[in-house]
């Protein structure tokens, strides 16, 4: 039986762009933005897994972050049930605060492109922000209505 993922991610936001993975469900043929970040390993607290999440998979330092939210997220993804609970921070981190809107990275350990995304771009959910909840968490930091 498939087990619950605790997850930690986190929202950086600069100038009304928030900082996103790009994704792609294939099964499907949809796109997406993702969260950064990934599982909280046993014995971990929420904080410390994003912390060292942003580390691992974009080589940076979070400085500061701050729960928004907690939210249960239960999908299906290239064919396969998941089920994860999602802490969802508002993260500060000066090197990637340091990046131009235009910038592009990409993620270490699988590759995918992390880029700048205008929030208003999130309001019609042609492109839905992944975990559930994290549009909300967003909308909520920037003070702009869901």
């Amino acid at each position: 039986m498939p087990a619950i993922r605790n997850i930690s991610v986190g929202l950086l936001v600069k100038d009304g762009h928030v900082l996103v993975l790009f994704g792609r469900d294939e099964s499907i043929g949809v796109d997406f933005y993702r969260a950064i970040g990934g599982g909280i390993e046993f014995g971990e607290r929420a904080d410390e897994a994003l912390r060292r999440e942003f580390l691992e998979e974009l080589g940076v330092t979070v400085e500061d972050s701050q729960l928004l939210a907690v939210a249960e997220n239960i999908f299906t993804y290239e064919g396969a049930p998941g089920h994860e609970i999602a802490h969802i921070f508002a993260v500060d981190c000066a090197s990637l605060d340091a990046l131009p809107l235009d910038a592009e990275l990409h993620v270490l350990d699988e590759g995918s492109p992390v880029r700048w995304v205008p929030i208003g771009d999130l309001r019609d959910g042609s492109r839905p922000l992944y975990p559930s909840g994290a549009t909300e968490a967003l909308f909520a930091l920037v003070g702009a209505p869901a």
